[in-house]
């Protein structure tokens, strides 16, 4: 899958938490949610001082229109690899956030039609 591929197909699936992402659909889409929130960063910052409080609105907006899309592939993801989606949740804990990176970049596996669309 390429890039314009994984951000259509994510964008599309805003709120859908079941079935699979492969590896190459997440990580670009990924990496899109990373770079146009910088993007907004750097309109903003060229449109208000950097003492001015709306300096930051519009990256914070960008970034929260990204949250469930991102929240949906991380789940798609997990998924793909035979776990629940629910175990995204230890990323709260800051040790969690390894195994979430180990496990989000490893390889599909085949684990039935457990979470097939």
């Amino acid at each position: 899958m390429n890039f314009g591929e994984s951000i259509s197909t994510c964008m599309g699936k805003y709120f859908t938490f079941s079935g699979r992402a492969s590896r190459s659909e997440y990580w670009w889409f990924y990496l899109f949610a990373t770079i146009v929130p910088w993007g907004g960063q750097i309109v903003s910052s060229t449109m208000y001082t950097t003492g001015d409080p709306m300096v930051n609105l519009l990256p914070t907006i960008i970034s929260l229109a990204f949250l469930f899309p991102i929240l949906a592939a991380n789940s798609r993801r997990l998924h793909d690899i035979g776990k629940s989606g629910w175990w995204q949740l230890i990323s709260i804990t800051i040790i969690g956030v390894i195994p979430l990176i180990i496990w989000l970049a490893s390889d599909t596996k085949a684990s039935g039609d457990k979470y097939s669309q």
